[in-house]
């Protein structure tokens, strides 16, 4: 049975850092897309970083320079650590992972995991 785990939300202030880290199980993901999406309160689930089976990189506008995605397929982990968080990053983050970066990137994931919330206080 294949599982995401979230891990690493919480409450910071405008400025902090956050680390997110996601663990797979079930099958090695190493051939797979990983990613991260979020849903901000009240709005829809938006893409926010993409790391392919090449460990080729997508990201968000909004996040460019500020989130790093890294992926671990030894381990089958995918991260995101955020620096520099502003308010408008408060959303409930969500890993996922789809069989190609173009489907993950359009939120046709395979897999999902629960959810880590992530609040930025101004």
């Amino acid at each position: 049975q294949v599982q995401l785990v979230e891990s690493g939300g919480g409450l910071v202030q405008t400025g902090g850092s956050l680390r997110l880290s996601c663990a797979a199980s079930g099958r090695s993901f190493s051939s797979d897309a990983m990613g991260w999406f979020r849903q901000p309160p009240g709005k829809e689930r938006e893409f926010v970083a993409v790391a392919d089976r090449f460990r080729i990189i997508y990201n968000r506008d909004s996040v460019k320079g500020r989130f790093t995605i890294s992926r671990d397929n030894a381990r089958n982990t995918v991260s995101l650590q955020m620096n520099g968080l502003k308010p408008e990053d408060t959303a409930v983050y969500y890993c996922a992972v789809a069989t190609t970066s173009e489907r993950l990137r359009t939120g046709r994931a395979d897999y999902w995991g629960q959810g880590t919330q992530v609040t930025v206080s101004s």
